[in-house]
């Protein structure tokens, strides 16, 4: 794949990353709870962070190892991210990942993205499997992971260190079997 897909829902249009997010990609992922729950976001989170992780999604789509979609507004304005990332093709597995700005919790955006990167994965990359990890703290995650159809697989012990507290993860996962 040379260009992210454009994906529309309902409410929504996910599509690729352009330089000129860096400023709202910044502004929103660097808002402290975002990052408390995500093992990947710094914080603080900087304009160079932004910009050096924009400019590294389209050469992990191009090796077919991620898909990230800015999630957007009626076409417009960023609310977020949600993708597929360490996408394995000899084992037809991905891992699902999202996060919505602060100011949009609670309005079922965080589902409607990752139904929509679910179905992409199935249907355009084909995969058989699909996985997501929350932190256990995070349960809002997990509803989110349970509404799409994905059921928990267990839970990963003191998995990741965030801001030196060990946290304990949730695993679920959906097969493409169980979409049906």
């Amino acid at each position: 794949m040379s260009a992210t897909p454009t994906l529309h829902t309902t409410r929504l249009v996910l599509g690729g990353f352009t330089p000129a997010d860096a400023a709202d990609l910044q502004h929103l992922a660097g808002d402290r709870e975002i990052a408390d729950t995500t093992v990947s976001i710094p914080h603080p989170y900087e304009l160079d962070h932004a910009r050096a992780w924009i400019g590294q999604q389209r050469r992990e789509l191009v090796r077919g190892r991620a898909a990230n979609f800015a999630i957007r507004l009626a076409g417009s304005r960023l609310i977020g991210c949600a993708g597929l990332r360490d996408i394995d093709r000899e084992h037809s597995q991905a891992e699902l990942g999202f996060w919505i700005g602060r100011q949009w919790w609670g309005h079922g955006y965080a589902r409607e993205a990752a139904s929509a990167v679910l179905r992409f994965g199935f249907e355009q990359l084909g995969l058989n499997r699909i996985c997501a990890h929350h932190m256990a703290r995070n349960p809002a995650a997990g509803q989110v992971l349970r509404h799409i159809g994905m059921e928990r697989e267990g839970v990963l012990r003191k998995r990741v260190q965030k801001w030196g507290v060990y946290e304990d993860v949730m695993l679920y996962a959906i097969l493409r079997e169980d979409r049906n």
